[in-house]
């Protein structure tokens, strides 16, 4: 008899804690695929330290194969699933398509940015959910910072050294709480010709600082923010978005480059797909996190609407603390699903919440005893460690340095803004030049953005080519005005020095035509796949040699299974639908993260169109 074969498609949380109890369960009688477009499982509560430089990436990015046995890793983004035919359709990393055949499916995709029908958010603000937006956001407010102290007009100092975030929960808090310590730290080192400041502003429709914790957890991190300058401004949230600044709810302008937006989140868009019972965009399912009539099928963490049976008639809140019960509770009744041990039904006990403010501060109330200052400081920290599944020696190490030596305040230039767009239906996986279009998981978050995805019309396709950061986003300035944005024909790969108009013209009329011709609808998200590739037509092969690729992918969709042609959508990461374009010659280095495209010299003489 074959051994069953079980899926998970979601390292999160949820998907990893599944995967390593299914792995000890097991024992080796099962086939377990872990499906994850990363190879790390990425622990989110310390995501704002490595924003403000107290901790590196890797710190809290906990290797899958490390940690992982006996689970067979298989890198990829799920397309659709067909239900009949007990399928995943994924994409590789690479634009590879599979499929993953399962006895068992476990659904932990986790969630995404949620979005609001504000004008200007989708173009200018950005999220705060992967590695990617932390590492983004920390060369970003770097970079301001830099800038605002070398400025002499006092106007322009103070809108780049003003920093708003948006939505003042567990994460909004946080950002603003480390943030205003970092530029902090870098003011004091280098003060600002003009005398001023940095300012932090947290705002929020809520009548409280973190509204769904304690409320003395609340009073404690507004008096700690406070304390640090943040204004902190509750009942006020953004009601328009421009590259210079922000309209507020109540009627004020604030000149800003830097908007972070932490409102919250919603359910990945793969299990609307399903054509199953939802609610609120999460997959119903029972007790012990099987989906009714699909006994194969299981669904945890934040795509799983799971009813909390101690507030009969609620389900459990979409936070780290349960998803990572629900993927212990869901892998013991996987392991009885396949005749071994007793069902158990999703059960919990509030052990409480902890809040690192930074430095020595922090709000906590393990087993609801309510703490502050350094006690509750030194609490998060173990409670930090004890639940790390890894890395534990590291991120102690990082805080030991950090506590010690001054913060290293530099900007590395690696992730630019137009690769962490907030639409993002990844935000995990920063967008690469090149790669394969997206689905219509990012579609979908298009959809949601209602009068805020005016990028995606037609028109501002022409407007922006592809690849280009625009310049009206937020840290987008001009390549030449950026650190280390020399002119390209300074960089390798990029496009050499002006030799005559004729390039010039060949350049530009290459982008118009293709961001002229990506332009298509965005599908909205019932029924549709998670990320069909848009269907514009061939793909050049690989070399630029003019070869049509291999045809546009279709996904699953609904339960029935079948695998319809993806619509037209747009681009893997948020933006204006685009074509990739062909890629440089075998003999091209790679262009550097700033690089524009454009003509590039070839040994032979001849122009051929580079791949920004």
């Amino acid at each position: 008899m074959s051994r069953p074969r079980i899926v998970i498609v979601g390292a999160g949380f949820a998907g990893y804690r599944t995967a390593r109890t299914l792995s000890r369960l097991t024992r080796h009688q099962a086939d377990i695929t872990l499906l994850n477009p990363t190879d790390y499982f990425l622990y989110l509560p310390l995501l704002p330290q490595v924003a403000a430089g107290i901790l590196e990436p890797r710190r809290v990015s906990v290797s899958l194969s490390g940690t992982l046995p006996h689970v067979r890793l298989v890198l990829g983004e799920a397309d659709g699933i067909d239900l009949d035919g007990r399928t995943v359709h994924y994409t590789g990393p690479e634009g590879e398509e599979g499929t993953l055949a399962y006895d068992r499916l476990v659904l932990a995709a986790g969630s995404v940015n949620k979005l609001l029908p504000i004008p200007g958010i989708a173009e200018h603000a950005h999220g705060f959910r992967g590695l990617p937006e932390a590492l983004y956001l920390r060369d970003h407010v770097t970079r301001q910072v830099e800038l605002a102290a070398a400025a002499d007009d006092r106007a322009e100092c103070a809108a780049r050294c003003t920093f708003v975030v948006v939505g003042a929960g567990y994460t909004g808090t946080e950002v603003a709480a480390h943030g205003a310590m970092y530029t902090d730290a870098q003011v004091r080192r280098h003060p600002m010709r003009t005398g001023m400041r940095p300012r932090w502003m947290l705002l929020d429709v809520a009548p409280r600082v973190m509204p769904e914790m304690d409320e003395r957890l609340s009073r404690t991190a507004e008096r700690v923010l406070r304390q640090r300058g943040v204004d902190v401004r509750m009942g006020t949230s953004v009601q328009e978005a421009t590259h210079d600044g922000v309209v507020l709810t109540d009627g004020s302008t604030v000149d800003t480059r830097t908007l972070v937006w932490c409102v919250g989140v919603r359910p990945d868009p793969l299990v609307e797909s399903l054509g199953l019972p939802m609610e609120r965009g999460r997959l119903l399912v029972d007790p012990h996190l099987q989906v009714p009539g699909r006994p194969e099928l299981f669904a945890c963490g934040d795509v799983a609407a799971v009813p909390d049976l101690n507030q009969p008639g609620q389900y459990t809140p979409m936070t780290a603390q349960h998803a990572w019960r629900h993927g212990k509770v869901c892998a013991h009744n996987v392991v009885a699903s396949l005749g071994r041990g007793q069902r158990r039904a999703y059960r919990h006990r509030d052990m409480g919440f902890v809040v690192d403010l930074g430095g020595a501060k922090a709000a906590a109330n393990p087993l609801g005893l309510p703490m502050s200052g350094p006690a509750a400081g030194a609490v998060t920290r173990g409670y930090h460690l004890a639940a790390m599944p890894g890395n534990r020696v590291r991120v102690a190490a990082d805080w030991l340095l950090d506590a010690v030596l001054p913060r290293q305040a530099v900007q590395l230039g690696l992730v630019r803004s137009w690769s962490v767009p907030l639409e993002s239906s990844s935000p995990e996986v920063a967008r690469v030049p090149g790669r394969p279009e997206q689905s219509g998981k990012d579609a979908v978050a298009a959809g949601t953005a209602g009068t805020a995805g005016k990028h995606a019309d037609g028109d501002d396709a022409k407007k922006q080519p592809r690849g280009e950061p625009g310049k009206n986003q937020p840290g987008g300035e001009p390549g030449k005005n950026q650190p280390g944005g020399e002119p390209a024909k300074n960089q390798p790969g990029g496009e050499p020095a002006k030799r005559g108009s004729d390039a010039a013209s060949a350049g530009s009329r290459s982008h118009g035509e293709r961001a002229k011709g990506s332009q298509s609808g965005s599908p909205r998200a019932s029924g549709k796949p998670r990320r069909a590739v848009e269907a514009a037509g061939p793909r050049p092969a690989r070399g630029g040699s003019g070869k049509p690729g291999k045809s546009s992918r279709t996904s699953g969709a609904g339960s029935a299974g079948k695998r319809p042609t993806a619509p037209s959508g747009p681009s893997r990461s948020a933006g204006p639908p685009t074509d990739p374009g062909p890629e440089p010659p075998a003999n091209q280095p790679p262009p550097g993260p700033d690089i524009a495209p454009g003509p590039v010299r070839r040994t032979d003489g001849r122009a051929v169109e580079g791949d920004s």
